[in-house]
């Protein structure tokens, strides 16, 4: 093999072990997992936000925006349900670049996977220990979850991963919310086909074992635009657009049907401010068609402290390193704006 295996890493239960959840988060964690479960199933009125840093670059900017959610999210508790993103790990489509806080802890510093696993432990254990969120965070490595499976209350499925059977086979043994990405050319055939497979059950190879999946009703689509053959950005959230998925979703009989819109992206064409208007438009979409408010669960946000990005060295304080976020004045005025229209 053209590979160096550089040093065994301990396996989830160790991790687990050495960094046990208290009793107490165990219940919070399960209480936020059955409210954000009941929207799914339609018994909750309440409108999903799925919010926060392209990446998770750092630990005391992350935790500070994470403390200001909680303020909003306590005053529009009635009406929104806050999921904050936590990614610790960044796709890239050529394989270069900065992969996420479990390669880099340091973004500065060279790739320290054993340092990493504890880092992206550490985060996502504080968020739900000093904030009261079990947060979401994405599922790019499947063999990789259950070093956070007892902290993550949604997982999202990538554009570049909604294709890969182990992806799915493994979304179909969650017992959270899984959003599955519509793949970069916008085939919806290929997103709902993954959101099928992980609806039922399967029998495959997970971690070294031979595993029986019981299949995940709350598996679901997540809007995110596409790119055409001459790479141009379109979107794929407008009316019609979601209208073309409640018929999709009603053609496949699967149990709950949900969608959740992603405002970035190339919804956006990665023009991060557009993502406040998108928003808006989505919300009046919800408003215009009952069965659009019912599958329409909430949005994916892209979101920081501070507007913009900056390149990695620049040190400014909650700067989002990779894809460009909203800055939290901005922020803070679209939840509230979008808790009064739902």
């Amino acid at each position: 093999m053209n590979m160096d295996f550089k040093r065994k890493l301990p396996i989830p239960k160790q991790i687990k072990e050495d960094f046990p959840i208290s009793a107490d988060m165990e219940k919070t964690k399960a209480a936020r997992d059955e409210e954000i479960k009941a929207v799914f199933r339609g018994e909750s009125d309440k409108f999903i936000l799925v919010i926060g840093p392209c990446s998770a670059d750092a630990r005391e900017p992350v935790l500070e925006y994470i403390s200001r959610l909680r303020r909003v999210q306590d005053a529009v508790a009635d009406r929104i349900l806050i999921i904050p993103r936590i990614y610790t790990n960044k796709p890239r489509t050529t394989g270069e670049g900065y992969k996420g806080m479990l390669h880099q802890p340091d973004p500065e510093q060279a790739s320290d996977m054993l340092r990493g696993i504890i880092a992206i432990r550490d985060l996502h254990f504080a968020a739900l220990r000093d904030y009261g969120f079990s947060c979401a965070d994405e599922m790019l490595y499947p063999e990789n979850h259950r070093y956070l499976s007892d902290l993550l209350s949604y997982v999202a499925i990538g554009a570049r991963s909604v294709e890969d059977q182990q992806h799915r086979l493994t979304a179909s043994g969650l017992d959270i919310p899984v959003g599955m990405k519509n793949p970069t050319e916008g085939d919806l055939t290929i997103m709902m086909n993954g959101i099928r497979a992980a609806h039922h059950a399967h029998t495959f190879i997970y971690r070294g074992w031979e595993v029986e999946s019981k299949g995940n009703p709350y598996a679901h689509a997540v809007l995110r635009g596409y790119t055409d053959l001459s790479g141009k950005a379109l979107p794929n959230y407008h009316y019609e657009d979601l209208e073309r998925l409640s018929d999709a979703y009603l053609a496949s009989g699967l149990a709950y049907p949900a969608a959740i819109v992603d405002t970035n992206h190339a919804n956006s064409g990665k023009k991060y401010l557009e993502q406040i208007r998108i928003a808006e438009d989505v919300v009046h979409s919800r408003r215009s068609n009952a069965d659009l408010r019912r599958l329409v669960k909430g949005l994916m946000i892209e979101s920081y402290l501070e507007d913009g990005a900056q390149k990695i060295g620049e040190n400014v304080f909650g700067k989002s390193i990779t894809d460009p976020c909203l800055g939290w004045e901005k922020t803070e005025r679209l939840i509230l704006a979008i808790a009064d229209k739902v």
